[in-house]
């Protein structure tokens, strides 16, 4: 089933980052390279980069992310970075504790920027698209479950979201691990203009769609 393998899937993508904490009174320290991505992201046949560090000194690891863009003359020009996207490792409200998430992967598909994120019981995958100077959200895709036992059964329904914030058309599919057809299929129209831009997008926006 769709639901059932894109969650399998995606368990397996990111490995989580895990450094012991530091005091410091420095901040804004993003020397330590997470992830790195290289695609198109502009359209212009050149490759573009997308990177996460993370801050090693500050204690509460937080994470920066940067898209660079292409030039005619090959440079690569920094377009964006956003330190609030992406939530610290160790969050100032948990009192130097795990925040219990991987960190996000990023992948670029057809020109469009994936982020994959896990949430509470799943993972959201948000795309942005490049619009005049802007990576704009334009579709979000969730898959949740109901588990409350730590793992899933014959019993456990996995829900999925698929939002297209160009159309507006929010689309939620329940479903059972070996069933032949759907649940329940709830379908509603939410209209967000302009469009989110990712310099804008914090980590905690995720639960908004």
């Amino acid at each position: 089933m769709k639901i059932i393998c894109v969650y399998s899937l995606f368990l397996f993508i990111s490995v989580p980052v895990s450094l012991p904490a530091q005091n410091s009174k420095i901040k804004n320290n993003y020397t330590h390279l997470v992830r790195e991505e290289s695609g198109d992201l502009n359209n212009d046949g050149k490759a573009d980069r997308v990177t996460v560090k993370m801050d090693t000194v500050d204690k509460t690891r937080p994470l920066q992310v940067q898209i660079f863009l292409s030039q005619p003359n090959g440079r690569l020009i920094l377009a964006v970075s956003s330190s609030k996207i992406i939530e610290p490792q160790y969050p100032v409200e948990k009192k130097g504790k795990f925040n219990g998430y991987q960190i996000p992967s990023f992948m670029i598909e057809d020109g469009t920027l994936k982020m994959w994120s896990e949430i509470k019981g799943g993972n959201i995958t948000c795309d942005f698209k490049y619009n005049h100077g802007n990576f704009e959200l334009i579709h979000v895709t969730r898959i949740t479950n109901n588990a409350t036992k730590g793992y899933t059964d014959e019993n456990t329904i996995f829900t999925e979201t698929q939002f297209d914030l160009v159309t507006g058309v929010r689309i939620e599919t329940d479903e059972k691990l070996r069933s032949a057809k759907p649940l329940k299929i709830r379908k509603k129209r939410v209209i967000i203009r302009p469009l989110p831009k990712i310099q804008d997008f914090k980590f905690s926006d995720k639960a908004l769609y």
